[in-house]
């Protein structure tokens, strides 16, 4: 479906966002959010990297669906487009000192645009497996879409500015929730570009079947190179 670049392109960067990701973890002091890591000695360099190399990621499987599938996938496209945003967002505008009483602008669009990464991701790999045949590619994308959005909504559950925290303890461990959520979707990124490629050699191979097995001079089956149910 997708070409193989779109598909390289996405896989590294997801790659490098999560190297970005395990350095600020292993070198740098403990934050509670992936974000805080930008305010500490160090720590906006990589935090940085991560963001806009899982935001080029996003944009590249997004254009790669817009190649291959331009109609079945728009809902899908949008929704990448979107977390691709939020992530550029994010980058640009920096978190708010977790110490801090005052919220400023630039910490509320950080968060918003946070909000709309965490929430675009999931549904955008519900949207491009709806339909589809239960073949093991479109399955394991329903799986990760479906983790994704189960572990953001624990994660939500025991952020502190919810009223559930405090009822769960969530302040214990919302930070962890937190990582385990990018990485649901750093995982979903590539499940998504995986069963995309797939699709076309899917399709490939269907098509050489039938052109073996069609009578000598008959037509080519119309639509063979696109994505196989």
């Amino acid at each position: 479906m997708i070409p193989r670049w779109s598909l390289w392109a996405t896989a590294a960067g997801t790659a490098a966002s999560a190297a970005a990701l395990a350095w600020t973890e292993l070198t740098l002091p403990a934050q509670p959010l992936i974000s805080d890591y930008a305010l500490v000695a160090g720590g906006l360099v990589p935090v940085l990297v991560g963001m806009l190399a899982l935001a080029g990621a996003c944009l590249s499987l997004a254009y790669g669906l817009v190649v291959a599938d331009p109609a079945r996938t728009a809902a899908t496209r949008v929704l990448l487009l979107a977390g691709a945003a939020g992530l550029m967002l994010s980058a640009v505008f920096p978190t708010d000192p977790g110490s801090s009483q005052i919220g400023t602008l630039a910490g509320e669009i950080h968060r918003w645009a946070a909000a709309v990464v965490f929430t675009a991701l999931p549904v955008a790999g519900w949207t491009f497996a709806r339909g589809r045949a239960g073949a093991a590619r479109w399955n394991a994308v329903r799986a990760m879409s479906v983790t994704a959005g189960l572990t953001l909504a624990a994660y939500l559950a025991a952020h502190p500015a919810t009223v559930t925290s405090p009822l769960i303890n969530g302040v214990a461990y919302y930070g962890p929730l937190e990582r385990a959520v990018v990485l649901a979707e750093m995982v979903l990124l590539v499940t998504m570009a995986v069963a995309a490629a797939a699709g076309r050699r899917v399709s490939a191979q269907a098509a050489v079947a039938t052109a073996e097995s069609a009578p000598v001079g008959s037509a080519p089956v119309e639509g063979a190179s696109e994505l196989a149910a």
